[in-house]
């Protein structure tokens, strides 16, 4: 196989995606199907980050619309990433793939403190790492947690692992006769309002020119064929 094109990537999953076929919580099943796709890359000698939202535990943005204050309610879904992010090492550790979790909150009795310097050292010793707590403070998306860890551990890119294949022009899953984009610019997204990531995750990412990849996490080894450098899902850039 040819010398995958990136070395370091920042791999984005939703919580929704640990739930499986359950209406809320933790599929162990899933669990282990996400190891044993990040041990593609592990094996390839890609250096990899995690970000795990929360949604199959606690939204934010949910409790908020019910009348919790916004602060409160996104510091609990925080939390909840702390408890995915757990969940994700013990089955990525249970694959033979050395990991550390790291928080934005200090809570070093579970897991370390995240620290920049120390993230990128433990990545260049090929250990999974895994940021949980989105960046600490309330009103930022795990989404855009993620591009801003891309960014400081400088990532060759962000893979955003998915229900479908990609981004479409409306919702696939909805809509039959949806139109998928296997390219896009981030002034696409931002002007087309594509569901891809927040506003504020695809600014940045314009900003420092960090590519995304969009695909569906289903598919056995998707993720390591779009770090290999095949056309897989939409690329934003």
């Amino acid at each position: 196989m040819a010398e995958a094109p990136y070395k370091r990537v920042l791999l984005k999953l939703s919580g929704e995606a640990l739930m499986g076929d359950t209406e809320f919580g933790i599929s162990t099943e899933i669990l282990n199907y996400v190891a044993g796709e990040v041990k593609h890359l592990v094996d390839l000698g890609i250096e990899v980050g995690l970000v795990i939202g929360a949604g199959n535990i606690f939204r934010g943005v949910a409790g908020a619309s019910k009348g919790m204050d916004r602060s409160t309610a996104d510091n609990m879904g925080m939390l909840a990433t702390v408890i995915n992010s757990l969940a994700m090492q013990d089955a990525l550790e249970r694959n033979n793939i050395v990991t550390r979790v790291m928080s934005a909150f200090p809570m070093p009795s579970v897991c370390e403190p995240y620290i920049r310097r120390r993230a990128i050292r433990h990545l260049e010793k090929g250990r999974v790492v895994v940021f949980a707590a989105g960046i600490g403070t309330p009103y930022f998306t795990t989404d855009t947690a993620a591009v801003i860890r891309a960014l400081e551990i400088e990532a060759d890119l962000i893979c955003k692992a998915t229900r479908v294949d990609g981004v479409y022009d409306k919702d696939p899953l909805a809509h039959p006769d949806a139109v998928k984009f296997d390219s896009l610019t981030y002034t696409d997204v931002l002007r087309k309002s594509l569901k891809v990531m927040d506003a504020a995750a695809i600014s940045l990412a314009r900003e420092n020119n960090k590519p995304i990849i969009v695909l569906n996490l289903k598919i056995p080894a998707n993720i390591k064929k779009a770090v290999c450098g095949e056309s897989i899902g939409t690329i934003v850039h």
